[in-house]
């Protein structure tokens, strides 16, 4: 029998609260049988009045299936599944960090060969692929599950983005960033879905110390970037008519690269590590006996126990939630996104998340894709205005973003802070160096205050989301990233 504090944990954990399903006299004698050894003292209730959500007031045999779930997570705990799980996920939020920044990289060199009459038109490119790939791949993991999502979305990100790098125009090499785009932006979705469903209530606040990743991969590209465009014999000159490809390759070896780096990222995430398809997916699908196989394989493998049994989850009742009449329809679709808004407060949590993304959809973006021209004009403004310094500042400052996260994870893991503090602290210190940024007039000054939007900037990582719909509610957030397309335009 788990203790009340850990009863407690594993609530605050997966955001549920506890409540009895009693639709009628055999589930409400069932569901007691089963809150024997998962109910919660009153004091515990009392503590977890504030949640944002719980299944209990939609479909309470979701409910107390949930949290039957969730208490198997955390009696198995973390095991070297869920160390591949965070290397691997974190494979996928690096690639879309990458693509990102290779388009803005890469740009301006291939624009010089191209000679285009748009010259944003990869920007646009980009990110139109991410806003797709985001709605596309996050949607129909909720219908059709993560599994063959999670292994694709990877794989199409790096075959394209080898494939841009032998572009023989301006308009193939945006479809091919497009379509990487689009695998990468499915990916991230699926990153952080596929992670928190396997991981154990005390380890999720390593949720958000996956977005170090995300710093890791500009490290990369930057790293890439700094000799291959900065180097005489990899770019053409300014002045330089015309720009052959032959004297311009530098930007083809970054795509080249790269892209190649994260095919052999794809290829790991099969073979390192076969994964199943998610228990809170089956779960919510109605798939009783899948769980517990999934639950048992891992056990066995690990060696850790497991007490979960089918007959305990079929005592909860019948599932009424398992969305839609057709797998694959719109009814499907308008199901899980009615289940953002079925409660007052959940519908308040969703629209303030979407609003959220919005702000800093615009903010983050517009600087983080047009920040080696930021370092390149403010340098040229403090006499760093060469290539050279323009990419070393660039490495410099990505690299110090991978703090960030760190950070957060130990803030967000504070009964202080929390989750919700966090978020507010690193978008308050964000937003002050960005009005600082402005005023810069030093190379130090410069280079320091990049420093520190990068940092910060990465705190501001949290989402609460209901699981039926964790692959729906991220991807509409996703969409708010197209406020760079209107800026840019």
């Amino acid at each position: 029998m788990a203790t009340t504090e850990q009863k407690k944990l594993d609530v605050e954990s997966h955001g549920v609260s506890d409540a009895s399903p009693n639709h009628n006299q055999r589930r409400s004698s069932v569901g007691e049988k089963v809150r024997g050894s998962i109910s919660l003292g009153g004091a515990d209730e009392r503590a977890i009045e504030g949640q944002v959500f719980s299944m209990n007031d939609v479909d309470p045999a979701l409910d107390a299936k949930m949290r039957l779930v969730n208490q198997t997570i955390d009696e198995i705990g973390w095991t070297n599944f869920h160390l591949k799980l965070f290397f691997l996920n974190g494979f996928g939020y690096m690639a879309d960090s990458l693509i990102l920044l290779l388009q803005s990289v890469t740009a301006g060199q291939a624009a010089r060969e191209f000679l285009p009459s748009f010259t944003r038109g990869l920007t646009v490119a980009a990110y139109s692929g991410m806003l797709i790939g985001a709605l596309f791949w996050g949607l129909g993991a909720d219908v059709i599950g993560r599994k063959y999502a999670f292994n694709c979305s990877l794989f199409i990100c790096s075959v394209f983005a080898i494939v841009a790098g032998a572009s023989p125009n301006w308009y193939v090499l945006g479809f091919f960033v497009s379509v990487a785009a689009f695998g990468a932006g499915g990916n991230l979705v699926l990153d952080t879905t596929v992670f928190l469903e396997f991981l154990p209530g005390r380890y999720q606040w390593l949720l958000t110390l996956l977005a170090c990743w995300w710093g890791l991969a500009p490290v990369i590209g930057a790293g890439f970037a700094w000799p291959l465009l900065s180097l005489p014999q990899y770019i053409c000159a300014e002045d330089a008519d015309p720009c052959r490809r032959e004297d311009n390759m530098g930007w083809r070896y970054i795509w080249f690269g790269n892209g190649a780096l994260v095919l052999v990222l794809s290829i790991l995430r099969v073979t390192v590590i076969r994964l199943n398809e998610t228990p809170k997916y089956l779960l919510a699908k109605g798939y009783d006996e899948e769980v517990v196989e999934c639950f048992h394989k891992i056990a066995k493998k690990y060696n850790r126990p497991c007490s979960l049994t089918l007959e305990q989850l079929q005592d909860c009742g019948h599932i009424k939630s398992t969305y839609g009449g057709s797998r694959y329809g719109f009814a499907e679709f308008f199901a899980h996104l009615r289940g953002l808004f079925q409660t007052k407060r959940l519908a308040i949590s969703t629209s303030l998340i979407w609003l959220s993304w919005t702000l800093i959809g615009l903010a983050y973006p517009l600087f983080y894709v047009f920040l080696p021209e930021f370092l390149a004009s403010r340098g040229a403004e403090t006499g760093e205005d060469s290539p050279y310094y323009t990419w070393r500042n660039y490495l410099i400052s990505n690299t110090v973003g991978i703090f960030g996260p760190v950070l957060a994870g130990f803030m967000c893991n504070t009964r202080l802070l929390g989750r919700k503090y966090t978020m507010v602290i690193g978008a308050l210190i964000t937003m002050a160096f960005f009005f600082a940024y402005s005023a810069v007039k030093t190379a130090a000054e410069n280079l320091g205050f990049t420093c520190a939007i990068y940092f910060f900037i990465n705190i501001y990582y949290a989402v609460s989301t209901p699981t039926p719909q964790k692959s729906c509610r991220v991807p509409i957030a996703r969409q708010d990233m197209v406020l760079p397309l209107a800026a840019i335009a």
